[in-house]
Formats: structure tokens, C-alpha cells, sequence
């Protein structure tokens, strides 16, 4: 498919990402869209995450939830955690919004909108159907280097050389014209 965020990148073993909210390949809930956007009833509310299987040498993880089908050229980042520890395997609904929402030592970077929070989806009315990944991403380091002013597309590529594994749900969302 066009706009794989994937090309180019190591390849590396994937591992089990579940949610109660967003099922892999399925819609995104009214929840998990963007009332900062103004999207009737989006909540920007970060779904349930809960991961196993990472590899071995996890030493710690990152969350992205990445639209490679923005019209923007460059996709639209919509969400990046850094720092999660790797005896954490989970983030509970609406972990995204605020970094007090986190696990010690976790932060969120800025995301495109310029929020340092999880923001939902918000695809122009009539562009069609746009896919968002929710990665999570196993780093065979504790800390990828990267500081809070750091935008999700550095952290991007500071961490490729660090992950051993990744696991990924995609999920769709349309706003007709």
C-alpha cells in the first residue's frame, strides 16, 4: 500500500499489541478522533494499550500513532511516548493526555499539532479513508537520547538503530464531505 511507514526501516520481529478500543483494522471510535480539530464528538482520548512477546533484549519502549495519509507530505504524527520502561506492558485509556499520565520517567513529545498529548483523528471531510498506526516499539536501549523538544519524526530516527522488535494496529477513520 502507498505511504508504507514501515519502508525503509530495519526489519524486526513483531510481537502481540491488543486493545479494547481499536481492533487491527477496524475503525477508529468516535473516542480516538479529535475534538481539538473540531471533529463532532472526538474526545482526543488515547485508546487501551497492552502489548507481550517483546524480545528478550527490550530495554525499554516507545508509542507512536502515526497517519502516513495526511495531506501534508510528511503524514501527520498524532502521538509519541518515550521512555516506557520495559516491565511496563500496558497503557490504560487516556494515558495520552498529560505526561502526569505516564509511568515515572515517561514523556510525551509534541506531536503535529504542537500538544504534548495524544490527539485523535481528524481526516479532512471528503479525503477519504486514512490509516493510523499505533506502534509500539521494543529499543534495545533505556533511553533513545532523545529530549522532550524533540519532535516524533527525530525520534524516528534516533531509535531506528535501537529497535528489536515492534508491534502495530492499524486502524481507519473517514469523515465524509
Amino acid at each position: 500500500m502507498a505511504n508504507d511507514p514501515f519502508h525503509g526501516l530495519p526489519e524486526v520481529p513483531s510481537f502481540t499489541l491488543t486493545s479494547r478500543l481499536v481492533k487491527d483494522g477496524g475503525e477508529l471510535a468516535l473516542p480516538q478522533f479529535s475534538g481539538i480539530f473540531g471533529v463532532p464528538g472526538g474526545e482526543d482520548t488515547s485508546p487501551d494499550l497492552a502489548w507481550s512477546g517483546a524480545p528478550a533484549a527490550t530495554e525499554s519502549y516507545a508509542v507512536t500513532m502515526y497517519d502516513p495519509d495526511a495531506p501534508t507530505g510528511s503524514g501527520f504524527w498524532h502521538w509519541a511516548v518515550v521512555n516506557l520502561p520495559s516491565d511496563v506492558t500496558a497503557l490504560r485509556e487516556g494515558a495520552g493526555s498529560s505526561d502526569d499520565s505516564l509511568p515515572p520517567g515517561a514523556f510525551h513529545l509534541a506531536n503535529d499539532g504542537g500538544a504534548r498529548r495524544f490527539v485523535g483523528a481528524a481526516p479532512p471531510a471528503g479525503h477519504g479513508r486514512h490509516r493510523y498506526f499505533l506502534v509500539v516499539h521494543a529499543l534495545a536501549v533505556r533511553d533513545p537520547g532523545v529530549s522532550p523538544d524533540a519532535t516524533p519524526a527525530f525520534l524516528g530516527f534516533t531509535m531506528a538503530a535501537h529497535i528489536v522488535g515492534r508491534a502495530v494496529l492499524t486502524a481507519t477513520a473517514e469523515i465524509p464531505a
